[in-house]
């Protein structure tokens, strides 16, 4: 008698299985994010995130913010690139309104390429200064993609404490769709 209870007690708490059309459904919704995310991500292609900047620059000097970071930091790249700016914002203060850390700059500048040989430039130097100020020049991405990235970090740690060399390998749609443009 005793077992039959655990029987239908077992039963009760067995959560159900997934039906084929629940199955199909979760894909479409993973899919459609997905969609979303690399919408963003590509929206945001031309963007760099910089952090640490003070928040007592003023809107009219952040404008000329990343000019001022290349002249300082990367002085052979400021001979070769026109750097144009089309917008520049700081992030909103979404999560804590009295925290310490000054909120994030967002610049999109018109080409990808730009950007990716300014990121360049400062993982080779490593240390970023504005004003004699130690800050952070980043990619900007979604918060989906950022957020798979920092789960991602402890992992590369392990192996980078290893010796292995992680890598990131995207599809080949994805990479063959930013090449295409």
């Amino acid at each position: 008698m005793e077992d039959h209870k655990n029987q239908v007690k077992d039963l009760e708490h067995k959560e159900p299985e997934d039906t084929p059309l629940q199955k199909q459904e979760d894909k479409r919704i993973q899919k459609v994010e997905d969609n979303v995310r690399n919408l963003w991500d590509n929206f945001k292609r031309t963007n760099i995130r910089i952090m640490g900047v003070p928040e007592e620059e003023r809107v009219q000097d952040t404008k000329n913010i990343l000019k001022e970071i290349a002249t300082e930091n990367f002085p052979h790249l400021v001979k070769e690139l026109d750097l144009q700016i089309q917008e520049v914002h700081r992030t909103p203060n979404k999560r804590n309104p009295k925290r310490t850390t000054p909120r994030q700059i967002i610049i999109k500048i018109p080409r990808a390429k730009d950007k990716e040989r300014i990121l360049k430039a400062a993982r080779a130097k490593q240390v970023v200064t504005y004003k004699r100020a130690s800050i952070r020049l980043s990619a900007d991405f979604s918060t989906e993609t950022m957020q798979a990235r920092r789960e991602w970090q402890e992992i590369f740690k392990v192996m980078n404490n290893k010796n292995l060399q992680p890598k990131i390998i995207y599809p080949a749609s994805h990479h063959s769709e930013s090449r295409a443009r």
